[in-house]
Parts: structure tokens; sequence; C-alpha cells
């Protein structure tokens, strides 16, 4: 019951965000101030929009889980600045210690924020192959920082994570049984997701997309991701998903909108490369269900383009 009541409560905003809002929380680095989304667990959840000066690259979410003997952090945040924004939020919500600090992968706005942490003497845990693309992409992803948050990208120095786990790790902390996964290839390396198993909550990672289009990288195996999605993800059943960027919500909206788009996005190439479809054509493949979803015009064509790229040679 108390599940159903806390995904009515998360479910009663508007249907989906939009790129044109202002900044939800004047006064702070953050995005969004963070809310409670289940029983002991917040987010702050990221724009949906792209990075830019006015979001501070807070475009992802950033959560963390109050347990009775300290504090787990889920995304060290886009820079030292909204790493130490979270942290300033965690401390009005508790006085419990930060114990541990996980990477949902090695994206910038993952782990820029690292060295906040790492100074303040708290472990950052993250995948093996999520840390090996941290170090070959962090430089480019600082440079990124510095163009479009400008001042707010102060003191990030990038720093690796101190701790890496391969297949999966649990921690019991307090009252709290917490299951860091990696559950298969989704979309990026190192994909982790944060399971709550006691309160069927599912802090996802970028394995699940909500509100905005999912972007598909060059080298993201897409059959991967919807293998990993049916066999792995939704056998566990989450009452409350955390995606990695949206609103929380349930299992059924958020399968519509990554599992369904990548089927989707797949079946349309398949067709056209069937047809004898060149990469020309293949930008122009029929999207418009999915126009609502933000991002979708920056991100739209470019999925296509990638997915022929996969799918020519299948």
């Amino acid at each position: 019951m108390m599940r159903r009541l806390v995904l009515i409560a998360l479910m009663a905003g508007p249907a989906f965000a939009s790129e044109d809002i202002p900044d939800q929380y004047p006064g702070s680095v953050l995005y969004a101030k963070p809310v409670e989304v289940a029983p002991g667990v917040y987010s702050a959840i990221g724009a949906t929009a792209p990075p830019t000066y006015e979001n501070a690259g807070h475009n992802n979410n950033l959560s963390f889980i109050v347990t009775t003997d300290g504090v787990v952090v889920i995304n060290s945040g886009a820079s030292f600045l909204l790493a130490k924004a979270l942290h300033d939020e965690i401390r009005a919500v508790t006085d419990q210690p930060v114990r541990l600090v996980i990477a949902e992968n090695g994206q910038g706005h993952a782990m820029l924020g690292n060295g906040y942490w790492t100074a303040q003497g708290v472990p950052v845990l993250a995948h093996v192959e999520a840390a090996e693309e941290f170090a070959d992409s962090s430089g480019q992803g600082l440079a990124a920082l510095q163009s479009y948050a400008r001042e707010n990208a102060e003191g990030t120095v990038p720093t690796a994570p101190t701790e890496t786990f391969e297949d999966q790790r649990e921690i019991v902390m307090g009252d709290m049984r917490i299951e860091v996964l990696h559950l298969g290839p989704a979309h990026s390396p190192g994909d982790t997701q944060v399971w709550l198993p006691e309160k069927g909550v599912m802090i996802a990672g970028d394995i699940a997309f909500h509100e905005r289009m999912p972007p598909i990288f060059e080298g993201t195996c897409t059959s991967c991701w919807i293998e990993t999605w049916e066999t792995a993800f939704m056998p566990l059943n989450p009452a409350v998903v955390v995606p990695g960027h949206g609103h929380p919500t349930d299992l059924a909206t958020v399968t519509h909108e990554t599992r369904d788009y990548l089927v989707d996005l797949r079946t349309r190439i398949g067709a056209h490369l069937e047809a004898g479809g060149d990469l020309a054509g293949a930008y122009y493949v029929d999207q418009s269900q999915w126009a609502y979803l933000d991002t979708f015009e920056e991100l739209a064509t470019k999925n296509a383009g990638v997915v022929f790229a996969e799918m020519e040679f299948e």
C-alpha cells in the first residue's frame, strides 16, 4: 500500500517536463530541490534539456538514500559545485554522514563531482567499465563543462572513483540493504542500477529514460540494451523507478519510453534496410510518435543514423 501511495504522489505532476521552463531552484546551482520519492529515498530531478549554463549541467538525477547509519549518494554530479550543493541539501535532511557515492556510469554528469566527495573522505564506487570510460573521456567532459557552465565549473578536477566492481555489490548500511547492480549492456559502458528490494525502488541510472528521448551513442548495442531490459531489468518488477533522466515513475511508463522506443526505432530502420535504403534516408524514418519527448529535436535523427550503422551489418 505504501508503494502505491508513493507512486501515485510521484505521478500527480505534469505528464512530461518542458525544456523551456526556468530553473526550478533559484539560489542553488541545483536545477531542482531534492524530493522524497520513497521513504528515506530522495532525488534532485535534473532538467530534461541538454546541459546548459542555466541548468549548470544538472540534467540528470542526483539521488541519495538515508539509512540509520549513514547516507549513500547516487551520482557525484557534473561539477564540484553541484556535488557541494547536493551535500548541503543532504545536511538539511539528516545529520547522518555521507558514507558512499555510487556512480551510475562513466559520463561527466555522473562523475565530474567526484573530487568534492573524495575531499570529504567519502569513497566513490563505480563499475570497472564506467571507471575506464571516465578515465578516457573526463578531460573532454571537463572542457565541455567549462564551456557551458563557466563560473559554475570552478573547483572541478577530474578524479577517478576510489573503488570498482564488476557484477554486483551488496551493501548493508544501518536498516537498509542496497544492491549495486550491473544488469548487462545498456546505454553506456558500466551502466549501474541501485536496487532497494525491500522498498521496491529501483534507482535505474541510464538504462531507463522518462520524459526525454534516450540518446544512442556510437558503440551502443541497442539489441543488447533491449535484451538486458527484458531479461534482467523487468523481472525485478520495481514499484518505483527513478530513471537516469526524468521524474520517478512506474515500470510500464519507463518501459514504453525506453524499451519500446528502441524496439520501434530498430523496427523502422530494419524495414528501411530491407527496402535497400541508405544512411541518408535513415535519418527520415518516422519517429513522430515520440515527438512529445524532450530532446526529440536534438536526438531523433542522430539516433536513427547510429542505429542504421549498428544494424547495417548485423
